[in-house]
């Protein structure tokens, strides 16, 4: 055997494995990687045609089912076929110059498990999952526990149908799902890919059932007595027989269309449901879609525009443990450095040490991790298979890593480990510094975290009561605020005269600053707006504050001892010798409740507001700034762009405002009554 051959042998035996377990059990590679390695047989195959054989997996659509499948074997009527793929937009456009239409379909690519529907005389015969093509599982039981799949189709349906979809979790749900499981001791899933897909697999239909699972139908195979003329209109059919389609498919009339809503997904992806991890585009009519025809594995008419992937696989390396605002102690993951949801990432959250043992986390092991835009990447979990044998249990530390005092709970049953070293624990005062300097409480952008580093280990700043009393001389004793011969740089001037300004900020701003747990914003607002003052804030009561809309007991009791602790005291003394304002001025005090009781949705891009201060405006007036839409949402407000949010507030009625309309409602001259 030539050493090519061998190169090929190799390689495709990898794509198999891989793609088996992606199939069949735990994969071991993240989608990207995966994604790579087959694109990389790929091109090894255009080099050395003469090494491939016809059992490449190239050519193939998936694995088929394992011998050891609990479940039978059958085939479809018609081929179930994959879809290609594309990652780029240059690729994107080669693919529409060579697959020119009058109009195409655009529709999320759902990240969840293939079915196949067989509907006979309208009444569902068999559900086969995807197999290789050709031969799928009969999950028929399983697929009868879903509520979106009918036994008996409605309306005027044909004689005979396949109709393929794909079976998925909500991302809500999902949340939900692992929320319960995480209380119940069980191992949590580590995408609803994975919950989605072995849920279908079960071999008791009871257990399928236990999951949250829904179907979007997105193509037909064999049919009989049923004939349209596009992709379009085979989803109105679909729809009329009481199956469900995807809100967000779109018909377009050019390559300029198709790539601006690549474009909107790339932006938007976290507004849709359900998982998805790239947009599909279809040429819509089907006599051209026969014309186009198909390869061993996938449609010509179709393609699939893969975006970021915001899940890898990555080498943990090492748990350090950081030290919070509020003292909780936070281990977190180093890691090999990973190219995730468009930026490269080598720490993620573990959230607290019982959560990371629970998860069964060692040290070397193959981590899945997942970073949402800009969400902080966290550690779903261990890749067990992939375990050599020479991973170590991590042992956590009882000292705190910043100033060596020793780590407990606040009470009992507390998942958290705190330092109680409160006051002057470098890691606590750190972090607090760049909480107050950011823009939801003072707004001081030259106060960074390596200048704040420096204020703490220089010696200028014992703890943040003396921070506004800084001076020229004191900040000539650091780093970051000097030149090389000393004098005060740019920097320092600059924080100066931030200081100066945020001496002014509104009331809450202040409160936020103060860095009391659980008060954050909105709790901040409601106070500030309720009392006036710190002063007065500080002399309230438990029971008092905790009636307070936007507060609550938890929060008026956080707040209540907050001021129990005399250095928290010298804070507020210290701020206000210093000329920080404590108390709210008029144009504060006099803005109207006028959106009391009203849920308000922002979307899209707005020309006056960014979405932090459209949703300060909504809660300044008394309402609540919602993210999601709902049947109690009173208002969207819809800017540029806006997506699925909007066409779900059309569904339900909500009144949609644009630009002008919010402004009217903010200012009053809008009635407040929907």
């Amino acid at each position: 055997m030539s050493n090519i051959q061998e190169q090929w042998q190799q390689l495709a035996e990898e794509v198999r494995t891989h793609r088996e377990r992606y199939y069949y059990g735990e994969p071991t590679l993240s989608d990207q990687d995966f994604d790579a390695l087959l694109r990389r047989l790929q091109d090894f195959e255009r080099e050395h045609p003469e090494a491939v054989t016809e059992t490449s997996p190239t050519a193939e659509v998936a694995p088929a089912p394992p011998e050891s499948s609990p479940f039978r074997n059958v085939d479809h009527r018609e081929r179930m076929l994959s879809l290609d793929n594309v990652f780029d937009e240059e690729s994107m456009q080669a693919w529409l110059d060579r697959t020119p239409a009058e109009t195409y379909l655009t529709e999320l690519k759902i990240d969840g498990a293939s079915i196949n529907l067989l509907y006979v005389n309208g009444r569902l015969e068999l559900a086969l999952t995807r197999g290789d093509g050709t031969t799928g599982e009969d999950i028929t039981h399983n697929a009868r526990t879903l509520s979106d799949i009918p036994d008996q189709l409605e309306g005027d349906y044909p004689e005979l149908v396949e109709i393929r979809g794909e079976v998925f979790i909500t991302v809500e749900d999902f949340a939900t799902m692992n929320a319960q499981r995480q209380a119940e001791g069980l191992k949590m899933f580590a995408n609803p890919r994975n919950a989605a897909a072995g849920a279908m697999r079960q071999k008791n239909p009871e257990d399928t059932a236990k999951r949250p699972l829904r179907l979007i139908c997105h193509g037909i195979g064999a049919r009989e007595g049923f004939d349209v003329s596009s992709q379009h209109e085979a989803y109105k059919a679909i729809a009329s027989w009481g199956l469900p389609v995807s809100p967000y498919t779109k018909q377009v009339h050019s390559a300029k269309e198709v790539l601006e809503q690549v474009t909107y997904w790339g932006e938007h992806r976290h507004d849709a449901a359900h998982e998805m991890d790239g947009l599909v585009v279809k040429v819509d009519a089907l006599e051209e879609q026969l014309e186009l025809g198909t390869t061993s594995r996938a449609p010509r008419w179709a393609i699939a525009y893969k975006y970021p992937p915001e899940e890898a696989l990555t080498i943990l390396r090492n748990i350090r443990v950081g030290i919070g605002r509020t003292g909780r102690a936070t281990p977190y993951a180093v890691m090999e450095p990973k190219y995730v949801a468009g930026s490269t990432v080598s720490m993620a959250t573990l959230h607290n040490p019982s959560e990371a043992h629970r998860k069964g986390i060692r040290l070397g092991d193959t981590i899945m991790i997942r970073k949402a835009g800009e969400v902080i990447p966290e550690v779903l979990g261990p890749v067990e298979d992939a375990r050599a044998g020479g991973e170590r249990e991590f042992i956590y530390s009882s000292i705190c890593p910043e100033c060596g005092t020793p780590l407990a709970p606040t009470k009992e049953d507390d998942a958290d480990w705190r330092c109680p070293n409160t006051r002057f624990c470098p890691g606590q005062l750190h972090t607090r510094l760049t909480y107050l300097a950011g823009r939801g409480a003072f707004d001081i952008d030259a106060l960074g975290e390596k200048a704040a580093y420096d204020l703490i280990h220089s010696g200028v700043l014992a703890d943040e009561s003396t921070l506004f009393s800084l001076t020229r001389e004191d900040l000539e004793k650091t780093t970051a605020y000097t030149t090389k011969a000393g004098s005060l740089n740019k920097s320092g001037e600059t924080l100066l005269e931030k200081l100066e300004a945020a001496k002014s900020v509104e009331l809450w701003r202040v409160i936020v600053a103060l860095s009391i747990r659980h008060a954050g914003p909105t709790a901040a607002k409601a106070l500030a707006k309720h009392y006036g003052s710190v002063e007065a804030i500080r002399a309230a009561t438990t029971e008092e504050m905790s009636e307070i809309e936007g507060v609550g007991p938890i929060i008026a009791q956080s707040v209540a001892d907050w001021f129990t602790v005399d250095w928290h005291a010298g804070i507020v003394e210290a701020w206000a010798q210093a000329g920080v304002r404590m108390e709210s001025d008029a144009a504060e005090s006099t803005t109207a409740n006028t959106l009391e009781g009203l849920t308000i949705v922002v979307t899209g891009s707005l020309e006056e507001f960014d979405r932090t201060q459209a949703k300060e405006a909504i809660e300044e007036r008394g309402g609540k700034a919602s993210g999601s839409v709902s049947k109690n949402t009173d208002y969207l407000v819809a800017g540029e762009k806006a997506g699925s949010k909007l066409t779900k507030a059309r569904d339900l009625g909500v009144k949609v405002l644009d630009e002008e309309g919010f402004k009217q409602l903010l200012s009053g001259e809008l009635s407040s009554t929907p």
